[in-house]
Parts: C-alpha cells; sequence; structure tokens
C-alpha cells in the first residue's frame, strides 16, 4: 500500500472487493474452520451480513484493503458497539489498517465487544494491543471452535 487507507462507508458496489477480502483474510486466520471463505459461508456473507451489518472498507491505492461489520450491542448496560468482523486483506496486515477500523468502531459506538476464535493467536494479540479483554467463552455452534468474547470500555474524551 502506497497511500493511506481511507475509511468510508461500504456500499453495494463494494461486494466483491470486501468479499474477496473476508474470503482471503478468513481463510489465512482460520484455517481449522472447514469452508472458511467459501459455499455457504460465503452465502451468508453476501446475503446476510453485507445487508444487515454497518459495514465499513478501508480503501488504498483505489481498492477495498479491509472491511469492518459493525452491530449494536449492550455493554455493562450501556449501548456500545459489537464488531461482526474486521477483515484485513493478507497484504495489508500489518500497515495499521485494522487498528484504523477499531478505532474508527469506538469513535462511531463507544465500547466495543467481539469474539474471536481461541485458535486465532494473532488477532488475539491484535486485540489485546488494543485493550480488549476476555470476558468469557463459547464455543462455535458451527464447528465446536471455542470463541472468546472481548471487550473494551469506550475511550475517554
Amino acid at each position: 500500500m502506497s497511500e493511506t487507507p481511507r475509511i468510508r462507508p461500504y456500499r453495494p458496489v463494494d461486494e466483491d472487493a470486501a468479499v474477496d477480502v473476508w474470503s482471503r483474510a478468513g481463510r489465512a486466520a482460520h484455517p481449522f474452520v472447514p469452508g472458511e471463505g467459501e459455499g455457504e459461508r460465503e452465502r451468508k456473507m453476501r446475503e446476510i451480513y453485507l445487508v444487515h451489518a454497518d459495514n465499513w472498507v478501508a480503501e488504498a491505492d483505489g481498492r477495498v484493503v479491509a472491511l469492518l461489520g459493525l452491530l449494536d450491542a449492550e455493554i455493562e448496560g450501556d449501548v456500545g458497539g459489537e464488531i461482526g468482523g474486521l477483515f484485513v486483506a493478507p497484504e495489508a496486515q500489518g500497515t495499521g489498517v485494522g487498528r484504523l477500523l477499531v478505532e474508527h468502531a469506538a469513535a462511531l459506538r463507544g465500547a466495543l465487544t467481539l469474539e474471536v476464535y481461541e485458535k486465532n493467536t494473532l488477532a488475539r494479540g491484535f486485540y489485546a494491543r488494543l485493550g480488549f479483554a476476555e470476558e468469557g467463552r463459547r464455543s462455535d455452534e458451527d464447528n465446536d471452535e471455542i470463541l472468546l468474547r472481548l471487550t473494551r470500555p469506550a475511550p475517554r474524551a
């Protein structure tokens, strides 16, 4: 990436580029999830998540390099945001674009929560560096993998 990423709202015209980023990033991060980045999971991405979430993209050099899906959530009795998914194209990882999207979500919603696979150690380290802490865990009903629930308080004004 030669230019600084620009965050903007997702538009329907971004669908194929966003799904490509999701698919490549998801397969790299979740090699333990059968069918990650394709098939039924891709159908749900296109027909449910990209339609119903408050989606944002990071664009650099004229192309989508990251996707963030944001949902409303109640966090410790307050309204905050749930990061339903954060996906950064493998070639853009480590450039700060993921951090930009998380900080954008915090600016919009305040306190944040999300779920991350226990086996996704790179993402867990990333979220820990951004101040997220584990609040709970559950088994993913789709594949019996453990999901960690992480939260981060709202930024101070």
